[in-house]
């Protein structure tokens, strides 16, 4: 029973809600390879570091011995799942999807080991089942349990269109854990009401209903909102080093940890060992370079790790940029907020035209290089440090 707890142990870690966790210790004594299952809906070309939560998972389990079935949904990426979104999603095309699709299992293979897992589509048994079995599988469900869905409750509440076939989504999905004889499914919270639809089919169609296990929603740089491209408060894995270094250096100290829970492959006891450094008196600003090494290396390798450590520390600690700088955040209206106007509302410069002015003069440094564009807009979710002058400076957070 020792190994199976230590397992738990991973596999719990930094999850929000494992179901039903007495079912998945009953497989685990069996001994044999668990079927784990993630699907990703290929919506855009690259991944980002919130995706890369659910991955990490994936390689929790293959540390422990078991079979990884990576899900590309071709075909519900042409469906849509709004999950969370207040409107219906714009289908893709099948030609968006497929390109999308050779991305996808380029880059999942820089966490993943490719001898472990096995890549599925979905059209390969979507389509095969065809308008009579879609028929068959839509009556599985009703109206009313769909509408328990939150997003879609909330929409129907407020009188907004529900499509017919977002209805459809949660069914393919759970009916891909079919096909698959899915032991255990990993989703986001968001994606709990769908994976719960999975083991209801599987019982229908004299399956094991699969274990449930749901992990959080990772922040983005700004610390509140959801990591997400269209905030800019996220981190691509194909970003430049430096870029990726610098973005993880940004956040706050606090929201560190939570990088490193979901983030980080490195072991419980040896974070917990350097949260204890911290309270000893270490620098936190040592701790972060040590994961955003561990994810630069990732994704790029440990010389760019290196290299984008001694990048850094020339634009920033040789700018002599101090550890105790203060945090503002602003509030922006329309997606933005000008740079004059950030500048004035931290206080840093007296008006916005002060700010220009500095600009002009180049007196003003973001990220510690020299800012020349006065027409530049902060996006809601960047987080930036800003400064005027030698001795002004300010780590502003656009919400």
């Amino acid at each position: 029973m020792t190994d199976i707890t230590a397992s738990l142990e991973l596999i719990k870690r930094g999850a929000d809600e494992l179901l039903i966790e007495a079912d998945l210790v009953e497989r685990l004594k069996t001994g044999r390879p668990l079927r784990v299952k993630a699907g990703f809906d290929p919506t855009a070309p690259d991944l980002h570091l919130g995706h890369t939560v659910l991955i990490n998972k994936l390689r929790h389990f293959q540390e422990l011995g078991h079979q990884v079935l990576f899900l590309i949904g071709d075909f519900t990426g042409m469906i849509g799942d709004p999950s969370g979104k207040n409107t219906t999603r714009p289908p893709l095309t099948r030609e968006q999807v497929l390109e999308n699709a050779r991305t996808y299992q380029d880059q999942v293979f820089k966490i993943l080991d490719p001898e472990k897992t096995e890549v599925c589509f979905n059209s390969s048994w979507m389509e095969a089942l065809g308008a009579s079995g879609m028929i068959r599988l839509a009556a599985q469900h009703t109206v009313a349990r769909m509408l328990e869905r939150d997003d879609f409750s909330k929409r129907y509440s407020a009188q907004q269109p529900i499509a017919i076939h977002e209805f459809l989504y949660p069914l393919c999905q759970g009916y891909d854990s079919v096909a698959m004889k899915a032991d255990i499914e990993l989703g986001g919270t968001d994606q709990r009401f769908n994976l719960l639809v999975g083991r209801e089919l599987q019982k229908h169609y004299g399956q094991a209903p699969q274990c449930v296990l749901t992990m959080p929603l990772l922040e983005g740089l700004d610390g509140v909102n959801k990591m997400s491209k269209s905030l800019g408060n996220y981190i691509g894995i194909y970003e430049p080093p430096s870029e990726i270094f610098g973005k993880v250096m940004s956040i706050s100290d606090e929201l560190m940890w939570r990088y490193y829970d979901l983030l980080s492959f490195r072991g419980a006891a040896e974070i917990k060992r350097l949260r204890e450094s911290i309270s000893e008196g270490r620098n936190p600003r040592d701790v972060k370079v040590l994961l955003a090494q561990e994810l630069v290396a990732r994704f790029h390798g440990q010389a760019a790790a290196v290299a984008a450590l001694e990048d850094f520390e020339a634009r920033f600690q040789r700018n002599a940029i101090p550890d105790d700088i203060p945090e503002v955040s602003l509030s922006a209206e329309a997606g933005g907020l000008a740079i004059s106007a950030a500048l004035k509302l931290a206080g840093l410069t007296g008006s916005t035209s002060e700010a220009l002015r500095m600009i002009g003069q180049g007196g003003v440094r973001l990220n510690g290089e020299k800012l020349a564009d006065k027409a530049l807009v902060l996006k809601v979710g960047e987080s930036v440090v800003l400064q005027v002058g030698k001795r002004k400076f300010a780590k502003v957070s656009v919400v």
